[in-house]
């Protein structure tokens, strides 16, 4: 009887343990950013299982596809503004890099679409060096001023070439084998999974020394350099990194919409240039979730639930004038963005609940 006593106490002792450990486990693994970003990700997948299902419209999902790709746009802007305090107003020009890319590769040149995302990026980094090496003799406003000139050449130099791009169904093309083609449903898991790897690229890049050193950059250019950070260096990575993003984005952004005419002056332009980047004021520079938020509040609300609504649509300008007064307010009052917000309100609500605590219990037992 004993024996089965203390065999009992064993397990029972050895189940509480690794209860225990599993409970430790998860909570480990629930506040790591990667476990956010898959769950994030798990999200958006099932957006386009419920479309396929007929819960929700294709018209919504689009919005959120198209929403996703200026995401990946807005990450490369996390490194370059947020963390490099460099601003440009070229996006637009180098998102054209990669649209471009995939409507020559894929149905101009007939190559895979392995090959056209690899030129896209060989691409965006022969610009993005070059770039970068302008804007080390140029600061602040100018060289937001010169990268949108840039932007305008590479437009019209594309434009020249082809005025009006469009990919068919049939000519996109995966591991070289023809008979395989490519929906737009497969393309937007293709989004979902690139713009998952590319907020854990960035988010330990974020956190890494490079991380770091941009970040001191930002803070004092002349502090940076006498601890060793070479400006050349970080700079050219920052740039090189935010083209290649949108490179990255264009390109999907070509195999998803498969259609883009520069006649018709709404793409590739200055004011796509300015939303991306007060997308990122809005939601945070330095925050990934913000940024993500900013790109959802300027691409996806509009898409998404205001075109559906008859004041919205006879009053196109409505949602840009709420956007600009947002940004106003963010800048004023909040300089880190909506990201800052919810941090000062996650902050608060700790508090008031260790008072409420306190309360209840006692301050040494709360």
């Amino acid at each position: 009887m004993s024996n089965r006593m203390n065999k009992y106490l064993s397990d029972s002792l050895l189940k509480q343990e690794s209860e225990r450990q599993g409970a430790e486990l998860w909570g480990k693994l629930i506040k790591r950013p990667t476990f956010s970003f898959a769950v994030f990700a798990v999200v958006m997948i099932l957006i386009q299982a419920l479309s396929k299902a007929g819960l929700i419209g294709s018209s919504f999902v689009n919005a959120v596809g198209s929403t996703l790709i200026f995401c990946i746009v807005g990450l490369g802007f996390c490194l370059l503004l947020g963390y490099s305090a460099l601003a440009s107003l070229g996006t637009a020009g180098f998102i054209a890099i990669g649209s471009y890319s995939a409507y020559y590769c894929l149905a101009e040149w007939g190559l895979t679409i392995g090959i056209g995302f690899i030129v896209a990026i060989l691409f965006a980094v022969v610009i993005g060096i070059a770039v970068g090496y302008i804007s080390l003799r140029i600061e602040g406003i100018y060289l937001a001023i010169v990268t949108l000139g840039i932007s305008e050449i590479i437009k019209e130099l594309l434009s020249a070439l082809c005025d009006t791009i469009k990919i068919k169904g049939t000519q996109i093309t995966l591991l070289g084998i023809e008979s395989i083609k490519l929906k737009t449903d497969v393309i937007y898991y293709g989004i979902v999974v690139i713009l998952f790897i590319l907020m854990f690229v960035t988010q330990n890049l974020m956190n890494s020394p490079t991380g770091r050193a941009m970040l001191a950059m930002k803070n004092s250019t002349s502090a940076a350099q006498a601890f060793g950070v070479s400006l050349m260096k970080y700079r050219l990575m920052a740039f090189t990194i935010s083209i290649i993003y949108a490179s990255i984005a264009g390109f999907m952004y070509m195999l998803y919409i498969r259609y883009v005419s520069n006649s018709m002056g709404n793409l590739f332009t200055l004011s796509m240039s300015l939303n991306v980047l007060g997308a990122v004021i809005i939601g945070g520079m330095k925050s990934i979730w913000g940024t993500i938020g900013g790109m959802f509040i300027i691409y996806g609300i509009d898409q998404m639930f205001l075109q559906d609504i008859p004041f919205f649509n006879e009053n196109p300008t409505f949602i840009t004038l709420f956007c600009g007064i947002l940004v106003i307010v963010v800048v004023m009052f909040y300089p880190g963005g909506l990201a800052q917000l919810a941090l000062e309100l996650k902050y608060k609500l700790a508090s008031r609940k260790q008072k409420i605590k306190e309360g209840i219990y006692g301050k040494d037992l709360g």
